[in-house]
């Protein structure tokens, strides 16, 4: 009696063990599969009318796309303060000033290996340029900038917008627009090399006898 308990149990366990399905071989339709169960005959469904995805919910479309229309507006969707000019300058010397400098002059060390010069954020058509306009050139790239939109959020895209105008603004403000407060000179060490913004390091000096004075 006892040996036969023990063959059954030993039948139902080998009778569990083929049973065994794990959770990534369950049944399932492959993508694009035919179905009977649908009138259709597909096994994928379509979304829901008005589905969005997750993140991809974009209610401001001037936000995300800074068009009125069809043209660049010339707005900031949201009201800058000195914390989204620390960003839009700290976003701009990564991403846009290799190519246009940190000046915005478009002598950036890239060009300056022999790519194509970006054109000056101080010429007079670029200063008066709509805030879109810069804002849908990174977002679509244009000529041979590339887009920046997967690099960069929408936010972060608008902080460099605000702070290339002023930059623009920088460069050819006058002693009237400082409202007599004293502007400083930007620090050596952060200046572009050979945009102008730097001055040239000194050499030490050596004395007749070779050896380099102190």
């Amino acid at each position: 009696m006892a040996r036969l308990r023990k063959f059954f149990w030993l039948a139902l366990l080998s009778t569990l063990a083929g049973c065994r399905q794990d959770m990534h071989d369950q049944p399932r339709f492959k993508p694009l599969a035919k179905s009977d169960f649908y009138a259709d005959l597909r096994s994928a469904r379509m979304p829901v009318d008005g589905t969005v995805a997750r993140g991809q919910l974009h209610e401001d479309t001037y936000f995300y796309t800074g068009k009125m229309g069809s043209d660049p507006g010339n707005y900031m969707p949201f009201a800058v303060t000195q914390a989204d000019l620390d960003r839009g300058r700290e976003r701009f010397n990564i991403y846009c000033a290799p190519c246009h400098s940190r000046t915005g002059d478009g002598n950036g060390m890239i060009p300056q290996r022999g790519f194509r010069h970006p054109p000056s954020y101080h010429e007079e058509r670029l200063r008066k340029a709509p805030l879109g306009y810069f804002f849908q050139v990174m977002t679509q790239g244009f000529g041979a900038m590339p887009d920046y939109a997967s690099q960069i959020p929408a936010r972060d895209r608008w902080c460099i917008v605000a702070y290339i105008r002023a930059l623009q603004l920088s460069q050819n403000a006058t002693v009237a627009d400082t409202a007599g407060h004293q502007v400083p000179s930007p620090a050596p060490e952060f200046g572009e090399p050979g945009s102008g913004a730097t001055l040239p390091v000194p050499l030490p000096q050596s004395s007749e006898t070779g050896e380099e004075q102190k």
